[in-house]
């Protein structure tokens, strides 16, 4: 029997070598692709069937809200998400673009003493959640585009859920950039 040690050790390094290229991904790499939706409806009269529905919010004492059926704020509208810590635990403040800076200030200030209704879908390991995480009261005109609450949802899932979102306004920021370029690169 023949037996060829050297191709046997050059399958080995070159195993070896690409062990590091098809391996598992690091965590740093699956929370670069970490993505997370956001929606902020309205409160609304029930009345108004076609156009809206009834959620519950917050699990531990669910509260039922009747919001309009569609957005009015997504994730296309988030410059930037945090946690902050407070003496009652922590909460969470979204920093709204320009054109959420806008609907913010235009739906707070038309509709005070009701609500907007919060609802996320994001990933935490190998958990998918979609859920209405908040319903804060519309005390009066919002007009630096900041919102704040406090989510029905634990610190991890709230870092989670923060993360997903300022993935995804990363991912919209550069192309915004690029069509800026764009025309201010074309003659006029």
């Amino acid at each position: 029997m023949v037996i060829r040690p050297l191709r046997f050790n050059i399958y080995l390094l070159l195993t070896a070598a690409l062990m590091p290229l098809l391996g598992c991904q690091t965590a740093e790499k699956k929370a670069e692709q970490q993505m997370a939706t956001l929606r902020i409806h309205l409160e609304t009269n029930p009345l108004l069937a076609e156009q809206s529905e009834v959620v519950s919010v917050i699990r531990s004492a669910p509260m039922l809200v009747c919001v309009e059926k569609y957005p009015f704020l997504n994730e296309s509208h988030l410059a930037a998400a945090r946690v902050v810590d407070n003496p009652d635990g922590f909460t969470v403040f979204l920093q709204f673009n320009h054109q959420g800076q806008r609907l913010l200030e235009q739906y707070s200030s038309a509709n005070s003493r009701r609500r907007f209704a919060i609802r996320t879908q994001f990933r935490q390991s190998t958990n998918a959640f979609d859920r209405w995480i908040a319903a804060p009261l519309i005390t009066g005109r919002i007009p630096d585009g900041i919102l704040g609450f406090t989510p029905d949802a634990n610190r991890a899932e709230a870092e989670a859920m923060v993360l997903g979102w300022n993935n995804v306004a990363n991912l919209n920021e550069p192309k915004k950039k690029d069509e800026g370029k764009k025309n201010s690169a074309t003659p006029k």
